[in-house]
């Protein structure tokens, strides 16, 4: 069953959807002005890509370092975010500097403030949930405190984790500046993530060889799978990630919108030119065609005045009636 995806303003939403944290985070994180896949090999690089993100960002040291941990579970997701929050707009202006030669950021203005929107609404529910959290656990055993920042908390961490996936997947909706820009964000995201362990040793418990293993196979994993991904967009659809969004071919099987129809021209009292019902005249067999018989003409004679006309005007004779 396809969901409905909702839009800024939580169009298609109800009451039931609201408390349902996982169909709210799909209409939330994942709006309708995001485009789906172009095919369905894409959409199954996208997922692999996900889960590996998620191993990046995460770390799979956390459940193997220790076990699973809560606290820890979410120091790694508000890092992560932060880190995203820098990186996102550091990634897509370092293209936008790229992309100059062949178009201009005004004509991307749009989906570039949407996507920045869905960024910080992001970054913001992840730092919400790591108050409440804190919240819930300084409560002091208070139970109304407990039992109501508890349910809520059960709640967000639902909705955050939901939306956690469906921004690995579009990556706030990135895709609809450029295709190819959802996976470029992934592998940068992930080598970030990976990079300051490798450079500072820090294998967290692992040895170096499972440590180098672990640490750095989810970002070459996204890597690998955003090149491909890159790959088949470049080959299938002409997409390419150095080329500006405006320059690139059409999609083949994607027809772009039609344009309003044109308001019909000329004045609006002068009436539709020809006649759907025939000609409005009688056709005639030649001579004159307002002659009697010859069809007539079409306008009646004017009536004759009730009047006879006035002779014309004679001055009068100065002598009288008889003459001089």
């Amino acid at each position: 069953m396809a969901r409905t995806r909702g839009s800024w303003t939580g169009g298609g939403l109800t009451l039931k959807s609201v408390l349902m944290p996982h169909h709210f985070a799909q209409a939330v994180f994942h709006p309708a002005w995001i485009p789906d896949s172009l095919d369905p090999t894409i959409e199954r690089l996208k997922r692999f890509r996900i889960i590996a993100g998620a191993v990046a960002s995460l770390g799979v040291y956390t459940y193997i370092e220790g076990g699973f941990a809560v606290a820890e579970l979410l120091e790694n997701a508000l890092t992560a975010s932060v880190v995203l929050l820098f990186l996102t707009p550091m990634t897509v202006g370092a293209m936008l500097f790229v992309w100059r030669r062949t178009g201009t950021a005004r004509q991307l203005r749009v989906p570039l403030v949407n996507a920045l929107k869905l960024l910080l609404l992001f970054v913001g529910c992840v730092v919400a949930l790591v108050l409440l959290v804190q919240t819930t656990n300084s409560s002091g055993g208070n139970f109304a405190v407990i039992m109501g920042a508890g349910l809520t908390m059960m709640w967000m961490l639902i909705f955050v984790a939901y939306g956690a996936v469906r921004v690995s997947g579009n990556f706030f909706g990135t895709a609809a500046v450029h295709r190819c820009l959802p996976a470029l964000l992934a592998t940068v995201t992930s080598w970030l993530m990976a990079i300051p362990d490798l450079v500072t040793g820090d294998l967290h418990g692992l040895g170096l060889t499972m440590g180098i293993v672990f640490i750095l196979g989810a970002p070459v994993t996204v890597t690998l799978i955003a090149l491909a991904e890159m790959g088949r967009l470049k080959r299938r659809y002409g997409i390419r990630l150095g080329t500006h969004p405006a320059s690139l071919p059409p999609i083949p099987g994607h027809l772009p919108p039609m344009p309003p129809p044109m308001p019909p021209t000329g004045l609006p009292h002068v009436p539709p030119q020809g006649n759907p019902y025939g000609h409005p005249h009688p056709p005639t067999t030649g001579g004159n065609p307002y002659a009697p018989g010859a069809g007539g003409t079409p306008y009646a004679p004017h009536p004759q005045p009730p009047y006879s006309p006035q002779p014309p005007y004679s001055p009068p004779n100065p002598h009288g009636p008889y003459g001089g």
